[in-house]
């Protein structure tokens, strides 16, 4: 296969017609990479390209989304735009993932935290500090991400999530991060984080609601686990 260009393919062959006969959903996920990678090189098509980019992340889409871009330079074939274009789709296939509780409405507890947020967070390989803050119905006004790297009360002021809940009027918030092992169940250093910051919610009166702590396909919620009483 490697010896022809997709262009020489029987038409009802080449991802791109069959996108158009059959929808996306009927493409497989070597396909539909080939069509963000365009064309290939001598002796090895668009598809040969994302088959190795498959082979490296072992199959899967999202430990391919968790790997920084210059990863992707490594493949034969693969150059900035193409690196680009695929960062690119996947970082809008995790915004789609998060839209599903705000069409909803509001946040009506860690679950819908843990589907809006996973989809951003539980594939990352570095820890990241996001608050969520919302308005008296609980929907969410605006997510911002506080920091990244391990979480630690010393890095973690509360002068700058209050700063931005008090700008953008929030009447409460939810405190999120991830764990890069998979494992969400709460370190010593996100208790004292929780502590401090649900304490200033409560002088600033803009209470903490919970604390979702993001794992692969789990989570552990403050409230839920008896770390943490609202208000």
């Amino acid at each position: 296969m490697g010896a022809y260009t997709i262009k020489e393919w029987a038409p009802a062959e080449r991802p791109r017609e069959r996108l158009q006969a059959v929808g996306p959903s009927a493409l497989s996920t070597r396909e539909l990479l080939a069509l963000l990678i365009g064309s290939g090189q001598v002796g090895r098509s668009a598809l040969d390209v994302a088959e190795e980019m498959l082979q490296r992340a072992d199959g899967s889409l999202r430990r391919l989304a968790a790997r920084p871009s210059a990863e992707l330079l490594q493949v034969r074939g693969v150059g900035v735009a193409v690196a680009a274009r695929i960062a690119a789709a996947l970082e809008l296939g995790r915004r789609l993932a998060r839209e599903g509780p705000l069409e909803r409405g509001r946040i009506r507890g860690p679950a819908d935290v843990f589907e809006r947020c996973a989809p951003a967070l539980r594939d990352l390989l570095h820890e990241e500090f996001r608050v969520l803050l919302l308005n008296a119905q609980h929907a969410v006004v605006r997510e911002i991400l506080i920091t990244r790297g391990i979480l630690d009360a010393s890095v973690v002021h509360p002068r700058e999530v209050f700063r931005e809940a008090v700008a953008e009027s929030a009447a409460a918030l939810i405190l999120v991060h991830n764990h890069p092992s998979g494992d969400p169940a709460p370190s010593p250093e996100d208790r004292e984080v929780t502590r401090q910051l649900a304490d200033a919610g409560r002088i600033v009166g803009i209470p903490v609601l919970d604390h979702v702590v993001v794992g692969d396909a789990r989570y552990v919620s403050f409230v839920e686990a008896g770390y943490l009483v609202p208000g």
